[in-house]
């Protein structure tokens, strides 16, 4: 009697217990939804979440595998709003620029390449920032160095270091000479070749100038077989996907990729082999645009690992270029106030299209004179379209505003699409370039967008800053320098504000935030736990935290190696 009633028992429970493929317990779960806020543990299956609740709670699921956690924080995937996807897994193939202090470093680094390279082979770096060295290199122009030293180090080799923030370049003779750039070539539209007193080329291509470049490189990229190229785009997406694994990001929006890659990206995420999540703007010529792009418009493909809905589209440069275009010139250099790199008109006729086939548009903007043209220019198509609503269109950066433009993003419905981690490393040389008054009204304010109701998301700008959230969350949260110091900490976000801008408010920046951003039943399963609680521990402490898991769909896409 005894082992039948112990059967019909164990009988009563196993078809009371629910099936889940994974439950996490023991937690500090942060959810971002506004009726549950926090809880103990999750539970998982088929790809969504089934109960966010207590320890207690989650016994009724029999799960095929149990996180047991000692209070890590649990919280939603988190969501990288503004990167360059390639760009990314590229610069994992590149030489390293970003922590040289000088540019004798610099050279030398491309010295040791050369050595290494065959004649003929293209150097590519990325990550330096004339305004973070020790010391001015000497010779120079505006602060740039001249490429002589850059031409003893490799003068059988092309040599291309894109800036840190990728809006200009440093190049050699070798590049210059097969790009067919010399003392007679005029700027381009948006652009600037640096040029000494004497009218030679320095080996500074600011903005659209770089693009003369790019011909010559597509020359070279032309060697290679098909599969060649595929073989290496594949290891580019490798090596991208691995980097924001490791961080902890379960979904990546790319600020501009060509139909190529969106079609890679498709092959990958049907067969399923895209192990995070991309949400993609086009960023392709208007007469391609017009022709190709509403077959590319796909929301929620390969099990919702590929969404492509904007366009992009660059309205400036950077300020650390002096590219950024202002109202009034820079403080620096008063001969200019930047470069306008989008033709306006162009920009009015991609807007039209973008809103007549339900595309969103998304405008890179850093100075406030190209944020007031990018408001301006929204501002007409909407009141020409009254029946087009929640448009969510963007403006990527939005990082230097005039006091005038602020409320304009919440009165228009716009994204503010921002990096918290931009304002720190830029900070030691923004009073230099604008001002002390342009700088306290209208530098980064994070604050001042979310009071006047805008939306704001988070990122990293990647690979121009490191793909890391926990460095932009403790930027954003504290505007702290390496000194000490606060960079207007009136603009500080709570913790809370500053995790929404990492997780609903980027879902809600991409249509997502049915299915993402939050961690409630019914929403996709994307899980990341951090091994200190950045919602509570001092400050100072915050950026010491590591990603223990990534959790894509359910999945543990990355787990910390023991």
């Amino acid at each position: 009697m005894k082992l039948l009633a112990s059967a019909l028992f164990c009988s009563v429970v196993c078809l009371a217990a629910e099936k889940a493929d994974l439950v996490i317990t023991n937690g500090h779960v942060v959810t971002m939804n506004a009726a549950q806020p926090q809880a103990q543990a999750v539970a998982i299956g088929n790809g969504r979440v089934l109960a966010v609740g207590t320890n207690a709670e989650m016994t009724r699921y029999t799960a095929l595998r149990h996180l047991k956690l000692n209070g890590e924080l649990v919280i939603p995937g988190l969501i990288e709003g503004h990167g360059h996807f390639m760009s990314l897994g590229q610069s994992k193939m590149q030489l390293n620029l970003r922590e040289t202090r000088n540019w004798d470093e610099i050279v030398a680094m491309v010295r040791a390449a050369a050595k290494e390279a065959k004649p003929g082979e293209w150097i590519i770096g990325s990550g330096w920032h004339q305004s973070k060295w020790d010391r001015i290199p000497q010779p120079n122009v505006h602060g740039f160095p001249l490429e002589t030293e850059l031409s003893k180090a490799a003068p059988n080799n092309p040599v291309w270091l894109h800036h840190a923030s990728f809006h200009s370049s440093m190049v050699n003779a070798a590049a210059l000479k097969a790009a067919g750039i010399d003392a007679q070539t005029p700027n381009p539209a948006g652009g600037e070749i640096l040029k000494t007193d004497a009218g030679q080329p320095t080996g500074l291509l600011n903005e659209t100038a770089q693009g003369l470049l790019s011909g010559a490189y597509e020359k070279y990229q032309e060697r290679r077989t098909p599969q060649e190229r595929e073989a290496y785009d594949l290891k580019t997406i490798q090596f991208a996907t691995r980097e924001c694994l490791s961080k902890g990001i379960t979904t990546f929006e790319d600020a501009g990729s060509s139909f190529e890659t969106v079609d890679l990206f498709k092959k990958l995420a049907a067969s399923g082999e895209l192990p995070l999540r991309l949400w993609v703007m086009l960023r392709v010529g208007t007469p391609e645009m017009r022709q190709r792009s509403t077959n590319y418009r796909m929301i929620d493909f390969g099990d919702s690992h590929l969404t492509v809905r904007a366009f992009k589209r660059v309205m400036d440069g950077a300020l650390g270029s002096r590219g950024a275009w202002f109202l009034q010139p820079y403080s620096d250099l008063p001969s200019t106030s930047g470069l306008n790199t989008q033709d306006l008109d162009d920009l009015r006729a991609v807007a039209d299209f973008a809103i007549n086939h339900d595309f969103q548009l998304c405008v890179h903007a850093i100075g406030d004179r190209a944020n007031r043209e990018t408001l301006n220019i929204y501002e007409q198509v909407f009141r020409a379209h009254p029946d087009k609503t929640d448009l969510r269109w963007r403006v990527e950066h939005a990082q230097h505003l005039n006091p005038a433009d602020i409320p304009r993003f919440g009165q228009l419905g716009v994204i503010a699409a921002m990096q918290g981690i931009h304002c720190t490393s830029d900070a030691p040389f923004v009073r230099a370039r604008i001002g002390e008054q342009r700088a306290e009204e209208g530098a980064y304010v994070w604050r001042k967008l979310m009071d006047s109701g805008a939306v704001v998301g988070n990122g990293t700008d990647s690979p121009v800053e490191d793909v890391d959230p926990i460095a932009c969350f403790y930027s954003t949260v504290t505007r702290k320098l390496k000194d000490g110091t606060r960079f207007y900490p009136s603009q500080c976000l709570t913790r809370e504000e500053a995790l929404r801008t990492y997780t609903l408010n980027n879902a809600f920046a991409a249509f997502e935030e049915k299915e993402k951003g939050s961690l409630m039943p019914g929403k996709l399963a994307d899980v990341t736990i951090l091994s200190k609680d950045i919602m509570r521990i001092p400050e100072d402490e915050i950026p010491s935290a590591k990603v223990l898991y990534t959790i894509v769909g359910g999945k543990i896409a990355y787990q910390q190696s023991q």
